[in-house]
């Protein structure tokens, strides 16, 4: 899903999800941070920083801010917005202001502030690239926040859409658990998958396979080729609608499925893995990677504290900073390190459905604009009616 599907579906299933957990065991390293490159540092980086970002989470301000200023000496003042739309337009008044220095949108946004000229890139010799996950900062979601050589975004936090499997009825390893399991005849009305993204990972399957004329990524490209390919996704999908035992769109309903309505395999957000962890489910990484969102930071063209803001962005990339920043959100650490601040149930979950190479094929939403969104929610229309 996107950050702004997970805006809108997830605020009540966050009040429950896996990732209090990490919100819990990430508390006391938010207090106390060790973090002596920075700290040494501080003075030469002391003053303030302008930085817009999501409203709705009062951690930020309450323990991150405070906790990033005592590692550097570096004062935030923090514009909240409730979606990215907001960001954006207040972020073109900034071009007059300079009001604002950095801002959080995701991944697949970046390439349209850059295009409007409202973003510059990062000077990454000021950042500590080598500090995120591998897979997160590098490989392909590294590729889409590079234009014109310029960096253009680092990641913030993260998360995903894998595979969620009874252990008894539908046991998977990694490296053989396939989104083509969903379509299989042997889970005739025992799937789970939300509408739109079951149609995304039957292209993805079938891209696989080799059976579409065009790879899939370039239904997102323009209307005809999304037509031409979801056309064809929606065709194949429909010849199985035997299998959905029912659609989610939230974390209540997808826990239900599996808990009373007989799914046993389907493709879920992490946090339904998680709370189903002691239900005899598992949650995997598919082997043709899971579905990732990604946001990140983004420098203003017309930043005035810059040096400010590449000690913010360096900053979260460490194991303290990351884990503090993605517990506010109830998200993904993105820096080395930073899952180990969570509780052991925590770390476990994360190891069991990230291992291997998961992390280097995670399958970032791509740019999705304003006619695809449209055009995606009549697929998934169809596709529940079908």
């Amino acid at each position: 899903m996107t950050k702004i599907d997970q805006k809108a579906a997830s605020a009540t299933a966050r009040l429950f999800t896996r990732r209090a957990a990490l919100r819990a065991g990430a508390a006391a390293g938010a207090v106390a941070l060790a973090s002596p490159a920075i700290v040494r540092n501080a003075f030469a980086s002391s003053g303030e920083l302008n930085f817009m970002g999501w409203s709705g989470y009062p951690d930020l301000a309450a323990k991150v801010f405070p906790a990033f200023e005592k590692a550097t000496g570096i004062k935030v003042n923090f514009l909240e917005q409730p979606d990215q739309d907001s960001m954006f337009a207040q972020a073109k008044l900034s071009l007059q202001t300079a009001a604002v220095d950095v801002v959080e949108p995701t991944l697949d946004r970046a390439a349209g502030w850059y295009s409007n000229g409202l973003i510059q890139g990062w000077d990454t010799g000021k950042l500590s690239m080598d500090s995120y996950i591998s897979g997160l900062a590098d490989g392909a979601a590294g590729d889409r926040a590079t234009i014109d050589g310029k960096r253009l975004i680092v990641p913030s936090v993260w998360g995903t859409e894998a595979i969620i499997f009874s252990k008894t009825e539908a046991a998977g390893t990694y490296g053989t658990i396939s989104l083509g399991d969903l379509w299989s005849d042997k889970y005739v009305g025992k799937v789970c998958v939300r509408a739109h993204s079951s149609l995304a990972a039957m292209g993805r399957w079938l891209d696989a396979e080799g059976k579409l004329p065009k790879p899939w990524l370039d239904s997102y490209k323009d209307e005809a080729t999304m037509k031409q390919l979801w056309d064809i996704a929606l065709a194949e999908a429909t010849k199985h609608k035997a299998n959905i035992a029912q659609f989610w769109n939230g974390e209540n309903d997808a826990q239900a499925a599996y808990r009373t309505n007989g799914a046993v395999i389907g493709l879920n957000w992490d946090s339904t893995g998680y709370n189903l962890r002691n239900d005899g489910f598992g949650f995997l990484a598919p082997k043709e990677g899971a579905f990732a969102w990604n946001q990140g930071f983004v420098l203003m063209a017309n930043a005035k504290n810059v040096e400010q803001a590449h000690a913010f962005a360096k900053w979260i990339s460490t194991a303290d900073g990351s884990a503090a920043w993605a517990s506010a959100f109830s998200a993904n650490p993105v820096g080395k390190g930073g899952i180990d601040l969570a509780n052991a149930d925590v770390k476990a979950f994360y190891a069991n459905s990230y291992p291997g190479d998961a992390l280097q094929k995670l399958w970032w939403w791509p740019t999705q604009e304003a006619w695809f969104i449209k055009l995606r929610g009549e697929y998934a229309d169809k596709w529940k009616a079908a």
